[in-house]
């Protein structure tokens, strides 16, 4: 059995008494057949720090892009394009908007993600886009700049089964995180259980959003195990069934994520 983590932060992790390096992170993850990681971007000026830590691990995948939350200073659209041609970036991102915790700056968040999606255009990359209480926009957007031409994932979802359609309307996969696994999260467990295979992704995010039963740990790449188990029960399916698919769709949509 085979399982992604499709979305993770490793720069991010805490490195102390639990876990003393990377390698100690991606072995006990190995341990659970989690074996290939995509460490996700959300700033410019960590973007050298983060590629030069993950060099080592040819399991692991690079992006490249600015948070929606991230924008002070704002992005360097130049700077962008130049990082994220690097040949170890497979996509660009994250981007998109996030209205929930930052709805004074949506123009500049607008005007960020419209720049992402140029530079995915402009290098075929697909992107990983970031979406809370702002669906209207974002597709809007999506639409306005052609990012149906390069596809991508909505990562983290937590929107509704329309936003989810409209998105894979446009060759888009949608990726669950712990989210799913939490005691609120009725209405999203039933968008994942609507989810076509072929379409899903799964994620951990880390170091946030602990699934059950880790809340209130820091998340690592490890527990991705514990989200497809979730996804797997909760649509009645074998593990190794939901791993293979969400896997293969994994490579298909980053083509440049090499086995």
């Amino acid at each position: 059995m085979l399982l992604v983590d499709s979305h993770c932060h490793l720069d991010r992790l805490s490195y102390g008494s639990k876990q003393t390096s990377l390698a100690d992170v991606l072995a006990k993850a190995a341990k659970l057949d989690v074996g290939y990681f995509l460490c996700v971007s959300v700033t410019q000026a960590k973007f050298p720090t983060m590629l030069e830590a993950i060099a080592p691990y040819p399991q692991v995948f690079a992006s490249c892009g600015v948070h929606p939350l991230n924008q002070e200073p704002g992005v360097d659209a130049e700077l962008l394009l130049k990082q994220a041609a690097d040949p170890r970036v497979v996509a660009i991102g994250e981007t998109g908007l996030d209205y929930f915790y930052s709805p004074e700056n949506k123009d500049v968040q607008q005007a960020s993600f419209r720049e992402h999606i140029r530079v995915a255009r402009a290098l075929n990359k697909p992107l990983i886009i970031h979406t809370r209480d702002a669906q209207q926009d974002t597709l809007q957007i999506m639409r306005e700049e052609g990012a149906d031409q390069v596809g991508g994932v909505l990562h983290c979802f937590t929107e509704s089964l329309e936003m989810a359609q409209a998105a894979m309307a446009m060759g888009f996969y949608i990726s669950i995180s712990g989210i799913a696994t939490f005691k609120n999260a009725s209405a999203l467990q039933e968008v994942v259980k609507a989810l076509p295979l072929d379409r899903l992704l799964v994620e951990t995010d880390s170091p946030y959003l602990a699934p059950v039963p880790h809340r209130g740990r820091e998340n690592e790449p490890a527990f991705v195990r514990d989200v497809a188990q979730f996804i797997a029960d909760l649509r009645h399916i074998p593990l190794d069934e939901l791993a293979e698919a969400t896997s293969r769709n994994f490579f298909e949509l980053f083509k440049l994520a090499k086995k």
